[in-house]
């Protein structure tokens, strides 16, 4: 049976992701200064105007709004032409410190009250459900289209930041729609990509030269046939782009930053936040512990849904779901998950190295699927191995 599935991606110059990369950026200075900082950032573009709000407390002060206009000028927006420009923009700022509430229950977990041990200590930030997901697609165990947007989009950024193709602009998406046959990946059904560019270029040599430079050296030949779509610049103009086309929220590509819509997402975004919020810890680690499993053998594919409670240090519930593919039971690869893992925030902490200034590089391309990243690594397959 042959079965569809689309997922997109964006470059940095998308204002959403302008947006996150400045609020990553922001709390990796914090945590350069003070790795127990706690950061909540958000940002808002629009025009040549740029507002950063948030919760931030601190041992240490950083200039937010330097750290803002050299992301933005090192995304590319770099001229006034383009309407929305690093040294020109206005920078608004309203931080205020951590919630008195909420420390209360981060720095001093309900358990560690009650005198639990010292990963007990630090108390999830917020309510909430995770999800994390490996399946055996593509070689960083990814859904395939995704993986594929993903690369489309960077490529648009590197052809415009090398020369190759200098009349881009930093705004761009793509998007891939991938065709399965009884659940396995057989090629590609369209392919959409569309790019910020210069008033001077034709929509005729920006679709050739983005065919070519683009197109041709992320997608393989082998994945496509002579009923692939491809759809370049469909409303045949796209000049106006950034912050000054549309406005940019961070947290408004969360689908983006995790796989494609191929799974569940818990609704909190990742960027701006430092790791003691489980909206981003807790999801790295389930993307840890499904890609361990797939790359142990103990299914070909899982999903992972870990919840907390606000204050609370072990999670109220974990679930694995392989689709049917486990070599063993769903519930007995849950009980292997729970004896083999820790998810409480202070041990996610430590076994990720989460307080490091590792962030601003997550926010754009997607946070998972990367080797770049810790919760990518397959360190504990050997040990999920002995239960097969």
């Amino acid at each position: 049976m042959l079965k569809y599935f689309t997922s997109e991606s964006v470059t940095e110059g998308h204002p959403d992701k302008v947006c996150d990369i400045v609020s990553d950026s922001v709390l990796d200075a914090f945590l350069k200064e003070d790795k127990n900082a706690r950061v909540a950032c958000e940002c808002v573009a629009n025009g040549n105007f740029m507002l950063i709000v948030g919760e931030i407390s601190a041992s240490s002060s950083v200039d937010i709004e330097s750290i803002a206009r050299k992301v933005v000028k090192e995304i590319g927006y770099d001229k006034n032409e383009l309407g929305f420009c690093a040294d020109t923009m206005t920078v608004q700022l309203g931080i205020k410190k951590q919630s008195a509430d909420i420390a209360l229950g981060v720095d001093n977990s309900l358990e560690y009250k009650d005198g639990g041990d010292r990963f007990d200590r630090i108390g999830a930030g917020d309510q909430g459900m995770m999800f994390g997901y490996a399946c055996r697609d593509t070689e960083e165990l990814m859904p395939v289209a995704i993986t594929l947007a993903h690369g489309l989009t960077q490529k648009l950024a590197e052809v415009r930041k090398n020369g190759t193709l200098p009349y881009l602009r930093p705004d761009g998406k793509a998007q891939v729609t991938v065709k399965y046959e009884d659940g396995v990946f057989v090629g590609i059904d369209t392919i959409v990509v569309s790019t910020q560019h210069d008033e001077s270029v034709g929509n005729g040599k920006l679709r050739k030269d983005v065919e070519n430079e683009v197109i041709a050296a992320v997608i393989p030949k082998k994945y496509m046939d002579k009923d692939t779509k491809i759809f370049i610049n469909p409303t045949g103009k796209f000049v106006i782009g950034g912050p000054v086309g549309d406005s940019g929220l961070t947290g408004r590509k969360i689908i983006v930053d995790t796989y494609g819509g191929y799974c569940q997402h818990g609704g909190g975004c990742f960027s701006g936040k430092d790791p003691t919020k489980v909206d981003r810890s807790g999801a790295y680690m389930a993307r840890y512990v499904a890609k361990n499993l797939v790359y142990a053998g103990l299914c070909d594919e899982a999903r992972i849904e870990v919840a907390y409670a606000i204050g609370v240090a072990k999670p109220v519930s974990v679930t694995v779901d392989t689709f049917g593919t486990g070599k063993l039971p769903d519930d007995e690869i849950t009980e292997i998950v729970k004896k083999e893992f820790d998810f409480r925030p202070l041990a996610i902490i430590e076994k990720l190295d989460l307080c490091r200034p590792i962030y601003s590089k997550t926010a754009s391309y997607g946070h998972f699927g990367r080797a770049e990243f810790p919760w990518e690594q397959t360190d504990k397959a050997e040990d999920l191995k002995k239960y097969l």
